[in-house]
């Protein structure tokens, strides 16, 4: 789940909704200058349900020691310290789904949401906030994606691609596109009014790589330069609940609330 304070209580958006508007934007992904990713199906497929394996838990949204809905939030952005606030084993079990649940499907959408997962828990992972024995739970679970990785390379490599669409270096330009849509969704969802920056670099036309700057212009509406995207103005629908209340006396009140709460169309703009 993610988060969203407002007046008189919370915004909350699902983990695969927040997927599917990562998808929406590398759909629009592309232009004169920045490339556009292929093999076009397998990638999209890849960052519109990077995050579906949250879809159970997020069903039957949790609350934290707060009373407050268990969710990713904009004091969190950037961090992993409290990541999530769930607890590491079934955060573990969330991730892993998602990419076994893929790679049934698709070998490289699988590839890239495992990619994903290993750069959360390594670069992204304050070790210092991990018990031992979680340390040891969670450099298990990274030796397995590691192993799994491997395999899904070899399944896409034998999958009929053309040599340069999985390349060491075109694998890693997607992986990296996939982070900057998730980036570009998470502030949307969570309403960040910071300046920031889309992680990585990512691929030009010309072969050169550029990072993209992220200005809030206003509620979910973002300034990005350079520009990738193939429109100067592009809108996009974000599904969210509205539950009222800051803190919630147990978990099944706040699902309660959720379950009968209607799903309103939020809208994201960004603009060059």
């Amino acid at each position: 789940m993610l988060r969203l304070e407002s007046e008189k209580g919370w915004w909350l958006v699902t983990h695969p909704d927040h997927a599917r508007l990562a998808g929406a934007f590398a759909e629009a992904w592309g232009n004169e200058r920045f490339l556009p990713p292929e093999p076009r199906a397998n990638v999209l497929l890849g960052i519109r349900c990077h995050d579906d394996g949250w879809a159970a838990r997020d069903a039957a949204p949790q609350i934290t020691k707060q009373g407050k809905p268990s969710a990713f939030s904009t004091e969190l952005v950037g961090k992993y310290s409290a990541f999530e606030e769930i607890d590491l084993q079934d955060y573990l079990a969330v991730r892993d789904r998602a990419v076994h649940q893929m790679a049934e499907q698709d070998a490289l959408a699988a590839l890239l949401i495992s990619m994903h997962t290993y750069n959360l828990l390594t670069e992204h992972a304050d070790r210092s906030t991990i018990r031992p024995d979680g340390l040891t739970l969670l450099d298990s679970f990274l030796i397995a994606q590691t192993k799994f990785q491997t395999e899904l390379l070899r399944r896409v490599r034998s999958g009929g691609f053309h040599d340069d669409e999985t390349s060491d270096s075109r694998i890693r330009d997607h992986f990296c596109l996939l982070q900057a849509t998730d980036n570009l969704s998470l502030l949307s969802c969570v309403g960040y009014l910071k300046p920031a920056t889309l992680l990585h670099p990512l691929p030009l036309r010309d072969g050169n790589y550029s990072e993209v700057r992220v200005t809030p212009l206003g509620e979910r509406h973002f300034r990005l330069e350079p520009y990738p995207f193939n429109s100067p103005a592009l809108e996009f629908s974000l599904p969210a609940r509205h539950v009222e209340g800051k803190t919630f006396a147990s978990a099944p009140h706040l699902q309660e609330e959720f379950s009968r709460a209607t799903v309103i169309q939020l809208r994201v703009t960004v603009t060059a």
